[in-house]
């Protein structure tokens, strides 16, 4: 059995801008309303039920709390050098941005695409939630724009 969190219905979301070092169009700061799903597969427990929609949506909505209205910068790039202080500094391909620091996010990302973040937040979610026993896989999405989605899953 699937059972499914839908960000765009629950609230489950953010907006914040990044940009993608070295992509033709995307290396410009740019933002997004990104959302996100949530897809929970396992076996209904002695509850009555797959997981607690619940603490799920919990879990969710802290994560994103942490990225809304946020410049998201790379934490892990190659191509972008991101110094912190008072203030976040980040140099990348001859562009040099400066953020106050409480505006901005530094994610354990190469890259801000949805893909790198999306699993990234995945692994997060899995740090504060401990599914039981009966679940056998997560899946989360993270809609960049309605339409576009990256998916990660894992099985637990």
């Amino acid at each position: 059995m699937k059972i499914e969190v839908d960000g765009a219905h629950s609230g489950i979301r953010f907006s914040a801008c990044h940009f993608i070092a070295g992509h033709e169009k995307c290396a410009r700061l740019h933002g997004h309303s990104y959302i996100v799903r949530l897809a929970v597969e396992g076996d209904i427990g002695e509850d009555g039920m797959v997981m607690d929609f619940v603490i799920l949506k919990k879990a969710l909505r802290n994560m994103v709390e942490c990225y809304d209205h946020r410049v998201l910068l790379p934490g892990n790039s190659e191509d972008a050098q991101v110094d912190i202080g008072d203030e976040i500094t980040v140099v990348s391909r001859g562009k040099r941005y400066v953020f106050p620091a409480e505006d901005v996010a530094i994610l354990d990302v190469k890259h801000t695409t949805a893909e790198e973040m999306v699993a990234m937040m995945l692994d997060g979610l899995l740090q504060e939630v401990s599914p039981p026993k009966n679940v056998k896989a997560l899946y989360l999405g993270l809609d960049e724009e309605r339409g576009q989605t990256a998916w990660a899953y894992r099985r637990v």
